[in-house]
């Protein structure tokens, strides 16, 4: 979709970006916080800001309770969500563009005048120990944060992160509250029709009753490789398994590009060197790899479920193409597919105002870089096969890998496959 990006100091610290789509239907808001899990008081806790991002909509200056609210915010279609990682507490909202000072002003209401109270905190905290229960079942959700804690990341697993939840009281909540939800602390994208509304939204935005506060730092850990992590399921059927190879520091979004269409020729589709020639040999049923990159540290993550029977010749294939890839033996035309098909789904991936809103902050809310959209073709079309070839280097010589498995057999037959990973 067309647009103009202009990115916006507010008077009372604040910062975001405005994004003008000339006739658009939609205005979406993501308003971000540095209030997740690493800015918990303390680990006994951790769950709370989880917690209060559940209590978001709940009782406020205007509204009873979340049902009144819900009722209000939604009667014309509107929508909300939001979530919590280790280092964001973000709030969306989307909603037809005849109403988005109305949505506005309520998302200014629960954002910035919430109403803790006991009953509803009784509730979330029920909601959210339902919430990562359901989560023990899914495997990928059980073994990640075990390969984060792995490579020496201050993370808590699901368990430990229930565990926590009874430990959460009402003053916890608001001391929380009152310490990251402050004007500095706010980082906002607004995407929609912005012209003949710019000094409205500005006006609306410095007017919310938020404290000045600080600007939190994302903290760095000190991150090392481990042994194998094996999660032992006597009802699993196969190894689900999840690996990271890390490099201590940014990768800026030319690099992240150049490394994925790496993952496109490794995993990308049945035509793949490790999951297309698995697949083809019956090894695997699925299985993939991708980048994650924040402020501080990039991983590159493998993961997939393979049946015990097949698991060695599995990881003995990863191995061996692997190595070719770290050896430079990637053909031009496997390299240029790569790219055509990086640059193909590029320009599927902004068809609606909120795609192009996530678009913009998946990078501002890391370290508030904006890499404008339409210069993201050139830099597809610029990447270089020996950048590719040397990040990838750089990710398997770095000396911090977290590997870790979901299954029902031994934990030899885990280390056994982890010796299979030295690239």
């Amino acid at each position: 979709m067309r647009h103009s990006v202009e990115e916006i100091q507010l008077k009372n610290g604040a910062k975001g970006l405005l994004i003008d789509i000339p006739g658009a239907s939609v205005m979406a808001t993501r308003i971000e916080f540095r209030a997740g899990m690493l800015y918990a008081k303390n680990q006994d806790v951790y769950e709370l800001p989880h917690v209060v991002e559940h209590l978001a909509f709940g009782a406020n200056a205007k509204f009873r309770d979340e049902q009144a609210f819900e009722a209000e915010f939604t009667k014309n279609g509107a929508y909300h969500n939001a979530w919590t990682s280790d280092v964001s507490v973000c709030y969306e909202t989307e909603c037809a563009d005849f109403e988005w000072d109305r949505i506005m002003e309520l998302q200014k209401v629960s954002i910035c005048e919430p109403r803790f109270n006991d009953d509803e905190l009784k509730s979330e905290k029920a909601n959210v120990k339902s919430e990562l229960t359901g989560y023990m079942n899914d495997y990928y959700r059980l073994l990640w944060p075990r390969v984060q804690q792995a490579v020496g990341e201050p993370v808590l697993d699901l368990g430990q992160r229930r565990e926590t939840i009874a430990n959460i009281e009402l003053k916890d909540i608001r001391e929380h509250y009152r310490r990251t939800h402050t004007a500095k602390n706010m980082l906002f994208i607004i995407a929609g029709k912005i012209k003949g509304r710019r000094r409205k939204i500005i006006r609306a935005l410095e007017e919310w009753p938020l404290k000045e506060g600080e600007k939190f730092e994302i903290p760095m850990a000190d991150l090392h490789s481990s042994e194998a992590v094996s999660i032992r399921r006597k009802d699993a059927s196969n190894i689900t398994f999840g690996f990271s190879l890390v490099t201590p520091r940014y990768l800026e979004p030319k690099e992240g590009y150049a490394l994925n269409c790496l993952n496109h020729i490794l995993n990308g589709t049945t035509n793949s060197k490790i999951f297309g020639k698995a697949r083809k040999r019956g090894l695997v049923y699925g299985m993939g790899s991708s980048l994650a990159v924040n402020a501080n540290n990039s991983y590159w993550d493998f993961d997939g479920e393979v049946n015990e029977e097949n698991a060695e010749d599995l990881f003995l294939l990863i191995q061996e193409e692997m190595m070719k890839a770290l050896n430079g033996e990637v053909s031009d035309k496997d390299f240029e597919a790569a790219k055509l098909y990086a640059l193909g789904r590029f320009q599927m991936g902004a068809q609606t105002v909120g795609q192009v809103a996530d678009y913009y902050a998946e990078n501002y809310f890391v370290n508030e870089s904006i890499v404008r959209y339409d210069a993201v073709p050139n830099l597809i079309r610029d990447i270089d096969k020996g950048q590719m070839i040397e990040l990838a280097r750089e990710f398997a010589g770095s000396g911090i890998k977290g590997f870790a498995t979901v299954s029902s057999v031994e934990k030899a037959v885990i280390s056994s496959l982890e010796t299979k990973l030295n690239f």
